[in-house]
């Protein structure tokens, strides 16, 4: 199938997309992408995304499933191609022909957080005084105690934090603005971050980029720290934990917001501190809870079902 190029009223849902909704750009990449190959489609058809009717839409999710794409992958191409037609429907007056189209189920995919004691072994796997090693365990402890996105850590500025009131302020997908605070041994793995011997030792005499200035997090050689480099300090720290290579910034995420609710915290409150649109999502979490709690019931309770 070759490149086709987007019509112009693609590339203006796409303009509208990042102005007026404030979608991220690897949202606009991935709409992008999937949008791209459904014109290329209806190119080859001899159709166009202006005329395409209910029955194309259709027949493309039945493409998609014949290339054996995973259902999780289909309903995101699907999700870019009924928002863009009911953004040319909306303009133009014609009918949106991809509003009666049902999505794929998905299969629900249950986080799976790391017990308390591995985020103990994770933590204490960072062994040593120097620069980097107070940089890492400010990330971990800070990515486990707030549960941030790790495009929202390497994103942070300085202007971002107050360590004296304990807060931060973190920008989540489509630049939405909250504040977190900040426990105990993330402030205290910060101050140790901060001090002479923890981010100044790493900057530059020179600063390469605009921004890096500003950074929180620091690579070796005095920019600002990548995602992949983020990636690589929680691999490295969680193999030598010997946690394998499950481990994930994400997965702490998932730990952190599963650990509040085992603790008692209200659905709402984690809702507010990991960013979520909505509590729907943040309720997954509700439920790997009540799973853990079934299982722990199962194991020890005399009259337990398995009993």
């Amino acid at each position: 199938m070759g490149a086709v190029a987007l019509p112009l009223a693609v590339e203006e849902f796409l303009t509208w997309l990042a102005v007026e909704r404030g979608r991220a750009a690897n949202t606009l990449a991935a709409y992008r992408q999937d949008l791209s190959a459904y014109v290329a489609w209806l190119a080859e058809r001899g159709d166009d995304i202006g005329s395409a009717t209910e029955r194309d839409v259709e027949a493309y999710v039945a493409h998609l499933r014949a290339l054996g794409r995973a259902p999780a992958s289909v309903a995101r191409a699907l999700v870019a191609i009924r928002t863009a037609h009911r953004f040319l429907a909306d303009e133009t007056g014609v009918a949106d022909p991809g509003a009666a189209v049902g999505a794929p189920t998905v299969p629900s995919s249950l986080p799976k957080p790391l017990a308390e004691a591995d985020v103990l072994a994770l933590l204490d796997a960072v062994t040593g005084d120097d620069p980097v090693a107070r940089r890492d365990r400010a990330m971990l402890e800070v990515l486990y105690g707030t549960g941030m996105r790790i495009g929202e850590l390497v994103g942070w500025s300085l202007g971002d934090l107050d360590l004296a009131a304990g807060l931060a302020r973190v920008f989540g997908k489509g630049s939405k603005e909250r504040i977190v605070p900040l426990g105990r041994p993330a402030l205290r793995s910060l101050v140790a971050w901060f001090d002479a011997g923890g981010r100044p030792a790493l900057v530059p005499a020179r600063w390469a980029r605009r921004g890096d200035a500003e950074a929180v997090f620091l690579n070796r050689r005095g920019g600002r720290l990548s995602r992949q480099g983020a990636w690589g300090v929680v691999r490295h720290h969680a193999e030598r934990a010997g946690l394998g290579g499950h481990v994930s910034p994400h997965v702490l995420r998932h730990s952190c917001a599963t650990h509040l609710l085992d603790h008692g915290a209200d659905v709402r409150v984690v809702q507010e501190l990991l960013g979520h649109a909505s509590v729907s999502t943040t309720q997954v979490y509700t439920k790997v809870s009540t799973e853990r709690l079934r299982h722990a019931f199962d194991s020890a309770h005399p009259r337990a079902r398995h009993r």
